[in-house]
């Protein structure tokens, strides 16, 4: 699974041709979670509340980004949160 932003200890992951909704991978230490990209919610799995705030935030910024990585399938970094 491509590394696509590492912020604060959280690595953020897409699974190229993964199941819908179309969604990222969020892991904090043992923690793990599933945000939907269209509406930026926990679908899955869970973190600590604050690390799943800067997720937000972070998901937030580059939502358009993270939809455009998603149906291209083509890998690329993000920025971190900053």
């Amino acid at each position: 699974m491509p590394e696509i932003a590492r912020f604060y200890g959280i690595i953020i992951k897409i699974f190229f041709g993964d199941h819908p909704p179309p969604h990222f991978h969020a892991v904090y230490g043992e923690h793990n979670a599933v945000f939907n990209i269209e509406t930026l919610e926990v679908i899955e799995g869970d973190l600590p509340d604050r690390a799943r705030k800067l997720v937000s935030e972070w998901a937030q910024a580059y939502q358009k980004e993270l939809k455009q990585i998603w149906e291209s399938q083509e890998f690329r970094k993000l920025p971190p949160l900053q």
